[in-house]
């Protein structure tokens, strides 16, 4: 087996341990970074996305490859800086105003990282505002709102509403998610994209930023 291979099969497993030392492994084979990223990390992550997404693994174990992936990164980011390797895009990820929920918001967020795409996490009880101040400082086309709660899903309309103001609407792709969330309520308010998991949501972010964005 290859080392890109038991890069990959290590981080599926979670062992960030074994993933730090197989890149570094693999940076000494003189394999160089981008494939390291792209045949060993985020493969890795692509097989953990398709196996959340059919329910043949769970959150817990979405968590522990994430970390291993992250244990990876750490390793490989400064010989990716080197080589010109930047990252697909950027998206800016927030539970909005109201709710202080962030398990499926940092689930989202890993998803999206293991796309190859940098991501600038706002937090949780993010105003409107703060989104709009994370397109025009931060360089960003995809804007992710969470909501958990009925009386929160609101605020993800007076997001859309901010861009409008600002005339940045068309600018940028608005996704929005979370368990009271659906099709239909992302149309009522004019976002961009609903998906029902984290996996679908990485997925999609990923095909807006190739297809709009490159």
């Amino acid at each position: 087996m290859g080392t890109l291979m038991e890069i990959s099969e290590a981080l599926q497993k979670g062992r960030a341990k074994i993933v730090k030392e197989l890149v570094s492994k693999a940076l000494d084979e003189g394999i160089a970074a981008p494939q390291i990223l792209n045949e060993g990390l985020l493969a890795g992550m692509d097989v953990i996305g398709a196996k959340f997404k059919n329910n043949e693994v769970y959150v817990p174990e979405v968590l522990i490859a994430a970390r291993a992936m992250n244990n990876g990164m750490a390793i490989l980011k400064p010989h990716l800086a080197e080589s010109g390797q930047k990252p697909i895009g950027k998206a800016a990820i927030g539970t909005v105003k109201g709710d202080l929920h962030d398990i499926g918001k940092n689930l989202v967020r890993m998803m999206i990282e293991g796309k190859g795409i940098e991501v600038v996490d706002l937090g949780v009880d993010v105003p409107a505002e703060k989104f709009v101040d994370a397109y025009k400082n931060d360089g960003i086309h995809i804007i992710c709102c969470s909501a958990l709660l009925t009386t929160t899903m609101g605020e993800m309309k007076n997001v859309v509403e901010a861009f409008e103001r600002e005339g940045l609407r068309d600018k940028v792709t608005i996704f929005i998610g979370g368990a009271p969330i659906t099709t239909s309520y992302c149309q009522s308010i004019g976002a961009d994209h609903y998906t029902s998991d984290a996996a679908s949501a990485a997925d999609a972010v990923k095909q807006v930023l190739i297809e709009k964005y490159a």
